[in-house]
């Protein structure tokens, strides 16, 4: 492991967390994480409502990157399609509804560290939180293994998505941007018109609005998924 890596680890030792269960250890060792620093794959799967000093996010900032990064080389040396196309397939294998698709395939949700209230609201089988988590998992690998050996994981955990159709068809708001044009229209407009429910488990209700055509609303558990609904909503019913 090169220097980097070594002092990017030595910023998460010491940590006010219990040890690392033998069932999880198992887990991630099964899907074959390299588990040596027990305190950041811990911090990997805690949530904020825990109340300890560390929680994911700072993981999952680190883990969307490298997912990322590593979806992007694998579209690039397998795939002949034009930059936008493969910005498109980009987008849908690393959006966060399929990092949680991702997080209840491998069984994650019995391993995330929550507390009651939000274990009780079901954060644990939220999208936010799952998919959150699973990026949190991947960050977690790059700082103990480095980039090569979590891209492999990605590719194999990945793979049915990569061999799906995935990303393949238009993107809904793409659509719609594409119809309005053509029927010489102004662009859609999207509008955030509710907001519910705590962080780890919030519905947003967007507007999305064509002028002298109509409008459409929708809700998902994200700003970016409930323009994606409505978008698709909107073409079914003016497309």
């Amino acid at each position: 492991m090169d220097l980097v890596h070594r002092r990017a680890l030595g910023t998460h030792r010491a940590r006010d967390l219990s040890g690392l269960p033998d069932e999880t250890r198992g887990w991630l060792e099964a899907l074959g994480f390299a588990v040596a620093d027990e305190a950041l794959w811990l911090e990997a799967l805690t949530h904020g409502s825990t109340g300890a000093a560390r929680d994911y996010q700072r993981l999952e900032f680190l883990g969307d990157r490298v997912l990322g990064l590593a979806v992007a080389e694998w579209l690039y040396r397998g795939n002949g399609g034009r930059e936008g196309e493969l910005a498109q397939r980009l987008n849908a294998l690393v959006a966060r509804s399929m990092c949680a698709a991702m997080a209840r395939a491998v069984g994650l949700s019995p391993h995330v560290r929550l507390g009651k209230q939000a274990r009780d609201d079901g954060a644990a089988d939220s999208d936010n939180v799952l998919g959150d988590v699973m990026e949190s998992l991947l960050g977690a690998s790059f700082l103990e293994s480095g980039f090569e050996a979590t891209r492999d994981i990605v590719s194999r955990l990945w793979q049915p998505a990569f061999d799906g159709r995935a990303g393949h068809s238009k993107h809904p708001k793409s659509a719609l941007q594409e119809w309005a044009a053509g029927c010489n229209r102004k662009p859609p407009e999207y509008e955030v018109v509710d907001r519910i429910g705590p962080d780890h488990a919030a519905k947003f209700t967007v507007r999305v609005s064509v002028s002298k055509v109509g409008e459409v609303e929708a809700t998902a558990g994200s700003k970016q998924e409930a323009e994606t609904e409505a978008a698709r909503l909107f073409m079914e019913r003016f497309g």
